[in-house]
Order: C-alpha cells, then structure tokens, then sequence
C-alpha cells in the first residue's frame, strides 16, 4: 500500500477536527494544524493543505502556502473579490488549488438537479423561483457560498431572472430579481431549498446535510487530486472523476 497522503489543516473548527477523524478513512494522515493562535509554519512538512479557516484570513493563507510550494485544497468561502489574485499566486508560484462552494458529493448531484428544474421552469412564466438557505450561527459569509452557486445556476437558466437579490427585501421585488434570503442560528450544518411556486402549487428541492461528513470527505478526495497538480481548479473536476454527469450540469466560475 502507498504512503498515506500527508496534511496540514488549515483552520481547527469543527471542519478541522472532522477532517482529521476522518484522514485515516480516506488514506491520508494528519500531520500539522494551523489555526488563528497557531500561525501557518513555513519549515512545516506536508504533501498538501486543506484550508478551512476564514474568508478574511483567505488571501494570506494562499500566499504563504504558494511561496511554500504547497498545493492547497481551498474550502472556505467568501473570498470571490480576490480570486484574481489567488489565481495569479497559485500559477506564479507553480503550485495546485483546488476550491469549491461545497465539496459534498450530494451537494454536486443537487446542483445537478436544480439546474435540470430550472430549465423546465423556464418554459413556464408562471412559476417564481426563489431560495432560502440555513446555517450554523458561527457561519461567516451570508449567502453562503452554497447559496451563490445555485444562485447562478437558476441565473443561467432563467432568462426571467436577471438580478441576484441576497439580501432582506424591505419592498416590493421586482420580478427580475432572483431573491435568495438566509438564516444564522443554532447548529445546523447546512439547509438549502430552491423554491418553484405558482398560484396552483409549490415544488420545493431541498439539501439537508446531516453532519460534516460529506464535506470533509469531499475534501480529502480533493486533497488526493490535487497532489503533484498545478493550476487551479473546481471541485466540479474531481466530481466529474467520481462519477458525476456531464459538464454542461456545471457552473461556470468567474475567475
């Protein structure tokens, strides 16, 4: 059997700490953790780091880890305004990333399907579509990351939705808008329900994650394929490997 997979956690939340009681299920191994109080240690050996720590901390991370020559799979969210410069770290320095709104398998066969749902909607102005997601209270970022990929999905595939609305509404909507609204509270891992509704009925499609697994398995995977990679990368790349159907199912990203 090959050597396991070594890694540095990037973050000790309660993502960290299921990603390291997982390692070993996945084949890799543990083998330092960085958090706010314990700083990223550039003499540190390890084959790739997993980042879950905070939108804010994003940039700095990648930077370090770049000019380290370490490949990086990137889990937070939140940090779209400097993913031109991450790009450019990351493929100066010669190294890999890997990123992604949700790195559950579930998570991408729901994609999947709400964009197949859209498209029937589509066909029929009389249903509105629109989203709420649900979130642990710790939760930094709101839409969640999640949430924005759906979002532009249903964007994609809505040519009567053409704004994304993600904050409260204190009016009146404009039907353009596509209203993708959020609740912060008690410990839920992550709820997210597209909503198709007419005056006749109401579909809902519904993601419940029960736990962290998923996630933190989606994110050891990634960390395998990654490793001797360079350049960067969607979870979307690995899920095609894992079984996933065609790409046109994807969200594009604009990098």
């Amino acid at each position: 059997m090959s050597a396991l997979l070594s890694l540095a956690l990037v973050g000790y939340g309660a993502m960290g700490k299921e990603l390291e009681r997982l390692a070993a299920q996945a084949h890799c191994r543990v083998d330092a953790v960085f958090d706010a109080d314990h700083p990223i240690d550039v003499q540190a050996a390890f084959d790739v780091a997993i980042d879950f720590s905070l939108p804010g901390a994003v940039l700095h991370n990648v930077r370090t880890l770049a000019a380290m020559k370490k490949n990086i799979v990137l889990g937070t969210t939140g940090w779209s305004e400097h993913a031109t410069e991450i790009r450019r770290i990351v493929q100066d320095a010669g190294v890999g990333l890997i990123y992604g709104s949700n790195f559950s398998v579930g998570v991408q066969m729901f994609f999947r399907i709400v964009r197949a749902a859209a498209r029937l909607a589509n066909a029929h102005e009389d249903y509105d579509v629109f989203m709420h997601e649900l979130h642990h209270t710790r939760k930094a970022d709101s839409p969640s990351g999640t949430a924005l990929t759906l979002a532009h999905i249903l964007l994609d595939e809505l040519d009567r939705k053409t704004d994304l609305l993600g904050e409260t509404s204190h009016g009146k909507i404009v039907p353009g808008a596509l209203h993708v609204s959020s609740t912060r509270g008690g410990e839920i891992p992550g709820t997210h329900t597209v909503y198709i509704d007419s005056i006749a009925d109401t579909i809902e499609l519904t993601h419940r994650a029960r736990n962290r697994s998923g996630f933190a398995l989606g994110a050891l995977r990634a960390a395998h394929w990654i490793h001797g990679k360079t350049g960067v990368y969607d979870f979307s790349e690995v899920f095609e490997e894992i079984g996933g159907n065609s790409r046109d199912a994807l969200v594009e990203t604009p990098w």
